[in-house]
């Protein structure tokens, strides 16, 4: 749910590198059924990974993860329109106006890493700035420090929001530490935020998911 490429400016994993790597993962035992590139502040309308995923048949799909001036936020079926609306590039864009307009478009748009320090929706709310639309948020960010996870619980905890799980990868190796485990079976761009507005899903570890057993 949350993994860069060498298409986002601070990473040096390719889309192959990871795809080759799940295999790993796979013959390990884990169950890996798909990812998505969230690279920074765009979204990629020319790449595309589909014959790659058939090669290993593994789902591979694309959002974004945008700056605002209220922190990180990951963006999923994202659209010409809105793109067009909303500039991706903008890192001091209003959070409320970005999850407005993904609703509008039928994206959806949603805190990364809430809890992470500094620059956390954590962090905001404490100043006083409130977020009606946020019902969902990075519960898991495989890429947080100590501390960081845990502040993400108390905030789900506290406001009732739920959670997804995302690797934040940007090294090879990192793909997949945390995932999202949903009830749906999810195999587009759309059907991912279909599968995120069911609020049917829950934040995994990797290490959890063995042999298809599911915490």
């Amino acid at each position: 749910m949350h993994s860069h490429s060498v298409s986002s400016d601070d990473s040096r994993a390719t889309v192959e590198q990871y795809v080759k790597w799940i295999q790993v993962l796979r013959k390990r035992g884990h169950t890996v059924d798909g990812i998505v590139l969230t690279e920074h502040r765009k979204f990629d309308f020319d790449k595309d990974y589909s014959a790659l995923a058939g090669q290993y048949n593994l789902l591979v799909l694309k959002g974004s993860e945008l700056d605002t001036r209220y922190g990180h936020f990951l963006v999923y079926g994202v659209t010409q329109a809105l793109t067009q609306e909303i500039d991706f590039s903008d890192v001091r864009m209003d959070a409320r106006a970005l999850m407005q307009a993904a609703r509008r478009h039928d994206a959806i748009a949603l805190p990364a890493h809430p809890g992470r320090f500094g620059i956390g929706l954590t962090d905001y709310i404490a100043q006083g700035e409130s977020f009606e639309d946020v019902e969902i948020v990075e519960r898991l960010n495989g890429g947080s420090r100590q501390g960081e996870n845990e502040r993400a619980d108390e905030l789900c905890q506290s406001h009732n929001l739920l959670g997804i799980g995302g690797s934040d990868a940007h090294l090879t190796s990192h793909i997949a530490t945390c995932m999202t485990d949903f009830k749906a079976a999810v195999k587009t761009e759309s059907g991912l935020v279909d599968a995120l507005l069911s609020k049917e899903f829950k934040p995994v570890w990797l290490k959890d998911i063995v042999n298809g057993a599911h915490p």
